[in-house]
């Protein structure tokens, strides 16, 4: 499993490479009030948000990026976000982030779960229970 603590990057005159941390259905988030309004769309939506803090420098978060993506893809019925912690420094403290990648859960703007590190079994496992238990159930 691997993490990367936070720290001085070493490119930090490349502060808009982002490398692939959105596409699929992942939104990139790189302001405090895009963040709010997505967090609130999701709550009106009623949809479980799933937020991957990475930084551009950091090795794991880029490995686990594109399974991230994937992950997206297969569950449509999630949100899912990525927070540069380079860009949205502040709010990154805020959340408590230590260590890059750092996956968080969200339910009605709640906390429900938090995983730490680029663990591909782990996420999967996290985000299947969530996914699974998000689908509509017809009512007669």
């Amino acid at each position: 499993m691997g993490l990367c603590f936070s720290s001085t990057p070493a490119d930090e005159d490349e502060p808009d490479s982002h490398p692939q941390f959105d596409g699929g259905n992942v939104t990139l988030i790189t302001t405090k009030n895009a963040w709010d309004q997505k967090l609130s769309e999701a709550k009106t939506q009623g949809k479980v948000v799933i937020a991957n803090f990475s930084a551009s420098w950091c090795g794991p978060c880029k490995s686990i990026a594109p399974y991230y993506v994937e992950l997206s893809e297969k569950y449509p019925s999630l949100m899912f976000l990525t927070i540069d912690v380079d860009e949205l420094t502040e709010f990154s403290t805020q959340m408590d982030v230590k260590a890059t990648p750092t996956f968080f859960m969200f339910k009605d703007g709640q906390q429900i779960d938090k995983l730490v590190g680029a663990n591909k079994p782990e996420l999967q496992k996290k985000i299947t229970a969530i996914g699974d238990s998000q689908v509509p159930t017809a009512h007669m």
